[in-house]
Protein backbone atom coordinates (compact mmCIF):
# COMPACT_ATOMS: atom_id res chain seq x y z
CA UNK A 1 0.00 0.00 0.00
CA UNK A 2 0.67 3.62 -0.13
CA UNK A 3 0.26 6.59 1.28
CA UNK A 4 -3.03 8.76 0.83
CA UNK A 5 -2.82 12.04 0.28
CA UNK A 6 -5.75 14.05 1.96
CA UNK A 7 -5.64 17.46 1.31
CA UNK A 8 -1.63 18.09 1.61
CA UNK A 9 -1.32 15.91 4.36
CA UNK A 10 0.20 11.62 3.49
CA UNK A 11 -1.37 9.45 5.80
CA UNK A 12 0.28 6.47 6.48
CA UNK A 13 -1.00 3.32 5.33
CA UNK A 14 -0.91 1.51 8.81
CA UNK A 15 -3.83 3.78 9.47
CA UNK A 16 -5.69 1.57 6.58
CA UNK A 17 -4.93 -1.57 8.25
CA UNK A 18 -6.08 -0.18 11.91
CA UNK A 19 -9.23 0.20 10.50
CA UNK A 20 -9.42 -3.09 8.59
CA UNK A 21 -8.38 -4.77 11.89
CA UNK A 22 -11.58 -3.37 13.32
CA UNK A 23 -13.72 -4.42 10.94
CA UNK A 24 -12.43 -8.01 11.21
CA UNK A 25 -12.50 -7.76 15.42
CA UNK A 26 -15.81 -6.41 16.01
CA UNK A 27 -17.58 -9.45 14.68
CA UNK A 28 -15.24 -12.05 15.65
CA UNK A 29 -15.58 -10.17 19.35
CA UNK A 30 -19.24 -10.99 19.43
CA UNK A 31 -19.17 -14.70 18.58
CA UNK A 32 -16.70 -14.67 21.17
CA UNK A 33 -18.89 -12.93 23.44
CA UNK A 34 -21.57 -15.24 22.39
CA UNK A 35 -20.08 -18.68 23.33
CA UNK A 36 -18.76 -17.26 26.74
CA UNK A 37 -15.15 -17.71 25.90
CA UNK A 38 -14.60 -14.47 27.89
CA UNK A 39 -15.02 -16.50 31.27
CA UNK A 40 -11.75 -18.76 30.26
CA UNK A 41 -9.04 -15.69 29.96
CA UNK A 42 -7.21 -13.98 33.46
CA UNK A 43 -8.30 -10.23 31.87
CA UNK A 44 -11.15 -10.49 29.32
CA UNK A 45 -10.04 -6.73 28.26
CA UNK A 46 -6.63 -7.55 28.23
CA UNK A 47 -7.64 -10.69 25.71
CA UNK A 48 -9.28 -8.51 23.44
CA UNK A 49 -6.44 -6.41 23.03
CA UNK A 50 -4.00 -9.03 22.55
CA UNK A 51 -6.42 -10.09 20.02
CA UNK A 52 -6.61 -6.73 18.34
CA UNK A 53 -2.99 -6.47 17.72
CA UNK A 54 -2.72 -10.02 16.57
CA UNK A 55 -5.29 -9.07 14.06
CA UNK A 56 -3.67 -5.71 13.13
CA UNK A 57 -0.22 -8.12 12.86
CA UNK A 58 -1.28 -10.92 10.94
CA UNK A 59 -3.06 -7.95 8.16
CA UNK A 60 0.25 -5.68 8.17
CA UNK A 61 2.38 -8.99 7.35
CA UNK A 62 -0.18 -10.60 4.95
CA UNK A 63 -0.82 -6.90 2.68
Amino acid sequence: MQEVVLGEILVSPFIGYVFLALIVFIPLRMVLLRLGLQHYVWHPRLAEASLYICILALLHLTF
